[in-house]
Formats: structure tokens, sequence, C-alpha cells
């Protein structure tokens, strides 16, 4: 009776998963091997073309390089959060995902204010006589990582500050007492218990780096074009959909492979985190 009742809770979630992500998915897949130059000829395509591999290159770099850089700075800000008493801790906690409460459009226009040539960094850098003429922030990959990490940290340090918590303080305390040093203590005490959401979190900035669309339009422009701009360029623009459902096809794969790769290094790390 009890398994009868837990399937009757999980097949309504079941079902909507499978009719409104699985099905769509595996169509859209499988409009790509239908050409009549063979199966494959789209993706062979898509990999002999050097536009298209930069393209997917520059997306795997600034998707990664974004990912390093808010695991750091979201651990480091999870962990001194979760150190904080009760009435600060939630204070802060709600500080650091404000930004989540607004859209990602807006954003993003808020870093066009930054970084552009009249904007708040350059005003600042001539006014104390650092530059002498604006320096070109914008449409670089570097503005793009930039705001990916700004739009992302607030995502990994919600995911961390729970799982820190839930790290027993008598566990340090214990390997203090016997002898261990801070970094000894961190790297085989607090980091495998916060491989959870480590993982978790990284797979939720991964993907949503890789995947994004407005940011990459916005401050990387023509010049610095990554996968989600391609695919929207694809479908809408030239309504080249079998070419937009190879480029989708290849993101999933990819993403995929990094979620598996990530709970792989998990279970190294901690065998019983995953």
């Amino acid at each position: 009776m009890n398994k009868l009742a837990r399937w009757g809770l999980t097949m309504p979630a079941t079902i909507a998963v499978v009719l409104l992500l699985v099905i769509p998915v595996v169509l859209t897949i499988a409009t790509t091997f239908g050409e009549a130059a063979g199966p494959f000829s789209t993706y062979t395509a898509f990999f002999k073309s050097g536009f298209r591999m930069a393209v997917l290159y520059r997306t795997l770099q600034v998707a990664l390089i974004t990912t390093g850089i808010a695991l750091v700075v979201g651990f480091i800000t999870a962990y001194v959060i979760a150190q904080m008493p009760g009435r600060l801790k939630s204070i802060m906690i709600v500080a650091a995902v404000f930004p989540l409460l607004t859209g990602v459009v807006v954003r993003s226009f808020a870093w066009l204010i930054i970084l552009g040539k009249n904007g708040i960094i350059n005003n600042a850098l001539m006014s104390v006589g650092l530059i002498g003429e604006p320096l070109s922030m914008l449409y670089t990959q570097g503005s793009v990582i930039v705001a990916m990490v700004y739009l992302f940290v607030p995502l990994m340090i919600l995911t961390l500050v729970g799982v820190l918590e839930g790290i027993p303080r008598d566990l340090i305390e214990a390997s203090a007492s016997l002898g261990a040093r801070p970094i000894p203590t961190f790297l085989q005490v607090i980091l495998p218990l916060a491989a959870p959401g480590l993982i978790v979190g990284a797979v939720l900035v991964f993907t949503g780096s890789f995947t994004s669309y407005a940011t990459p339009q916005l401050l990387g422009g023509e010049k610095q074009m990554m996968m989600g701009t391609f695919l929207y360029q694809r479908a809408m623009v030239t309504f080249d959909w079998v070419g937009a459902s190879t480029i989708a096809a290849i993101m999933v794969v990819i993403t995929i492979g990094v979620v598996l790769i990530m709970s792989r290094m998990a279970r190294r790390l901690n065998p019983m985190a995953v």
C-alpha cells in the first residue's frame, strides 16, 4: 500500500516532466537526424565549421570560468554567513539573494551603465586621473563573465549556506583538538561534507551560464557570441530550425556530460555525497 501511495504521489509530476520536458527534447533532437545528406550531416557540418567551434569553445570557457569564480566567491560568502548568529544570518541571506528578485535583463542593463564608456567605472577612473580616456570594457569576454558571476553567485550562496550550516561544529573542533591546521581541516573535513552543495551549485551556475541568452547578447554582442545567442539567431533570424535543433542537441549533451563529471567528482570527495 505504501508503495502504491508513493507511486500515486509521484506519478503526476513524472507525467508532467515526460510530456513537457522529455518528449519535446527527444523530438527536437530527432529532427537533426532526418537530413537527406545523412543522419549525422548536421553535426559534421557544425564541428567542421571554424566559426561554430569558436562559439562553442567561447561558451564553454565563459561557463567554466564563471562557475569557478562563483564557487570561490559563493563558498567564502556562504561560510561567513553560516557562522553568523540567527538574526544577522537571516538578514545577510536576504541581502545575498536580493538581486534574484530583479529580472536578468534589468541586471544586465545595469552592467551596461557600470561598464560603458560614460559609465560609473570610467568616470571614477578619469576623475582621479588614472586614465586619460574611457576604457572599452563592453562587448568583451570579461564583461560577460563579470555579469554572469553577478547573476549566479546568489544561487551558489543560497545552495551552500544550508549545507555548511549542517556541518557539525564538533567535527571541526575535534579536528583542531587533534592537531590539524586550518587548511587540512578544510580539505579533509569541511570540503568533503560540503561536496553535495558545491556540486549542486556548480551545476546550477554552469547550466545557467552555458545556456544564457540575454546577458551575452547585451554585454557581448556579435563579437562575443555564445551558444544561446547563436541558437536564437539560427531559429528566429535565419529560420534554420534544423541548425537550431543541432545546436540545442549539442548543448544538451554537453550539459549532461558536465553534470556526470561533477557527480563523479563529488563521489571522490565524499562517497556518501551522491
